[in-house]
């Protein structure tokens, strides 16, 4: 069964929007529903069998597709190198991403981290659905 690949881009995205496992997606392969559950509340039901791996997936957070710190090293070394010694420093705490941004903003580069951020995204998620036999459609 082929599967929309905006849906699970939609359940990747919610995945990631937190730290790791505050916000879970669990995908059905024999029906192609997407279950979410999160550690803040609005959570769907789940079946009673979601940890049976022949039947259900757990949609992947960023960072478990090296999206995450990663990804920003690969952005800065690429179009910002003389700000690389200063990245590093800021992944040194909390609310990094937020001061990544700033720095990026000051640099004029913000739109072109959300274009790389996006394209490697599609790449690693597509990449993903590959590797666990899931058929996308879109």
């Amino acid at each position: 069964m082929a599967i929309s690949f905006s849906d699970i881009e939609d359940a990747f995205f919610f995945v990631s929007m937190d730290q790791m496992f505050m916000h879970n997606a669990y995908l059905c392969k024999e029906t192609g529903q997407i279950f979410y559950t999160s550690e803040m509340g609005d959570s769907d039901e789940l079946p009673e069998d979601i940890d049976d791996p022949e039947k259900y997936i757990s949609i992947p957070h960023k960072n478990e597709l090296d999206l995450g710190k990663a990804l920003v090293i690969e952005f800065t070394s690429e179009y910002l190198p003389e700000e690389l010694d200063r990245v590093y420093s800021i992944f040194r705490s909390k609310g990094a991403y937020s001061r990544y941004k700033d720095l990026l903003e000051r640099n004029g580069a913000l739109d072109d981290w959300y274009k790389f951020e996006n394209e490697r995204q599609k790449v690693a998620l597509k990449e993903w659905c590959r590797e666990n036999n899931i058929e996308i459609k879109g």
